[in-house]
């Protein structure tokens, strides 16, 4: 079917009209009916935030998405339109601020236009699915930026101040019939607020007292920090009244949900000409860190600990073993405990120490501790699943072990001169064929033990040493 160019067109092509909220609502029960992978890409939602999520859309609903930094709110703001009509005709009319449906327009601009012109002249484009979301962050965002103002040049020209033909348009008048989404809501001035209120509840714009009345078809997705948005006076109480839904986000739930968040989000990839092998163990510490640092008493839990923590990361503990791997010509690389000591670059400024708590401890020596805490559970858990005696069995008394990111895997052979059958099984690694991951696993164990407090550990010029008593 021939795509419309003109009003005539359009009409005979039996287009109807929808508002925004209309138009989800069909595309989305078409794809549950369907079922489709309603949010690709969102992990460990399914059973919780997803069917909150469909609930408002089916019900026509406004959305607060509710929760820490890192949960993927604005994703999912995101991903609002791709349930969206693939494209939507409008007026291709120069000089007027909407993109105006054919058959309902809203400004008198349109109205005039349409009244005094033939439907086979007045012609039509098409406003495609992904350029009707539009989002802003809060702070620093002013009343004209996303409900408008007053120009002085259409004053100059004439241009009644009572009339829209004097208003510059803000960006939520501009996507009329899309979608505007706005971060951080309780950083909102109070009087964007009230602007928004209008507009959630009359679907007009008033500028400077001046009532404009229009019929604005958009929805308005909001997203907040709980501690934020439940503190008295950061967002009027008109507004959060006027929300239709309020969509709790939250960190994963099972570690190793955070897991598969922490791989699918990292964007270095483990092949190429120096390949990286990640043992399952040093995944389950990376991603454990980030647990533990959302219960640690020494960070300000208000402000959480987002998923790009981990994600952030496991990036750095990848890279640290690439760059092993190219200077000691070892192929494939395989990520150690030592590397860790390269994540307080992609760390700090993702934590916000509690002053209250930490007692003056630096952001290095907070992540000193969650690191050693996370070691500390994962290797408890090997331990109580394999039996620690196996698992350590292979350091004697009275040795002293050194370990660093740039030890060849070589220099830990000396140190097994028999690996223990149980290594293959417990790290679901090769300990016994590869040399690079013997040595994970060797600073693994020995990691473990420390964390355990059954060795003792110094530290110099990046090289560690355990002295195994």
């Amino acid at each position: 079917m021939t795509t419309p160019t003109n009003l005539a067109e359009l009409k005979a092509s039996g287009w109807q009209s929808k508002t925004v909220k209309q138009e989800i609502q069909a595309n989305f029960l078409k794809a549950l009916a369907d079922g489709d992978d309603l949010f690709p890409g969102i992990l460990g939602y399914e059973n919780t935030v997803i069917p909150e999520i469909s609930l408002a859309l089916l019900a026509g609903h406004d959305m607060l998405f509710l929760g820490e930094k890192g949960q993927g709110k604005s994703r999912l703001m995101r991903q609002m339109s791709r349930f969206l009509d693939e494209a939507i005709p409008y007026l291709d009319l120069p000089g007027c601020p909407v993109h105006e449906d054919p058959l309902k327009p809203i400004t008198t601009m349109a109205k005039d236009h349409l009244s005094m012109t033939a439907d086979e002249d007045v012609k039509i484009k098409w406003w495609s699915r992904e350029d009707r979301y539009a989002e802003r962050l809060a702070p620093g965002t002013k009343f004209a930026d996303i409900v408008g103002e007053i120009d002085p040049a259409k004053l100059a020209a004439g241009a009644s101040m009572s009339t829209e033909d004097a208003l510059h348009f803000g960006l939520i008048p501009r996507m009329h019939r899309g979608l505007f989404a706005m971060n951080e809501l309780p950083e909102l001035d109070e009087l964007v607020q009230v602007g928004l209120f209008n507009i959630l509840e009359e679907r007009d714009v008033q500028i400077r007292g001046f009532p404009i009345q229009f019929d604005i078809d958009v929805m308005i997705l909001f997203s907040a920090n709980p501690s934020t948005y439940n503190r008295s006076g950061k967002v009027i109480p008109q507004l959060k009244d006027r929300i239709g839904s309020i969509v709790h986000t939250h960190y994963p739930e099972e570690r190793h949900m955070g897991i598969q968040i922490m791989e699918q989000e990292c964007e270095i990839p483990l092949d190429g000409e120096y390949p990286v092998v990640v043992p399952f163990f040093m995944k389950q510490i990376v991603e454990e860190m980030s647990r533990c640092a959302r219960q640690s008493r020494y960070i300000d839990q208000a402000s959480g600990v987002s998923a790009r923590f981990s994600i952030a990361n496991y990036a750095t503990l990848i890279a640290s073993a690439r760059r092993r791997g190219a200077v000691l010509k070892e192929t494939p690389a395989v990520p150690r405990i030592s590397d860790l000591g390269h994540l307080y670059s992609s760390s700090l400024g993702k934590l916000e120490v509690d002053l209250m708590s930490s007692h003056q401890m630096s952001e290095r020596q907070v992540l000193d501790s969650v690191m050693v805490e996370a070691i500390k559970n994962i290797f408890g858990e090997y331990v109580e699943m394999h039996g620690l005696e196996e698992i350590s069995q292979i350091f004697s008394k009275g040795v002293k072990i050194e370990v660093g990111d740039m030890l060849p895997s070589e220099h830990y052979e000396t140190l097994l001169k028999r690996v223990p059958p149980i290594w293959d099984k417990a790290f679901e690694l090769n300990a016994s064929e590869s040399a690079a991951v013997r040595a994970s696993c060797v600073e693994f164990v020995l990691a473990g033990l420390h964390a355990t407090d059954r060795i003792s550990r110094a530290q110099r010029h990046g090289v560690v040493t355990y002295n195994v008593d």
